[in-house]
């Protein structure tokens, strides 16, 4: 039947799909620390702060 056969896996895919879940969990990461870090800043020259934001 089409579509139920167990695909063979070629190192280099299982390479390739490794790579790019390890980059989103670094972007992932990395743009949560910047946001902690930087969006207070910006939340005080956008909006004047946070408690005007609500």
């Amino acid at each position: 039947m089409a579509g139920l056969e167990i695909p063979s896996w070629d190192p280099e895919t299982a390479l390739l799909i490794g790579a790019i879940l390890l980059e989103a969990f670094v972007l992932y990461v990395g743009y949560g620390g910047l946001e902690r870090l930087v969006g207070p800043y910006l939340m005080d020259i956008i909006v004047g702060g946070d408690a005007s934001a609500r």
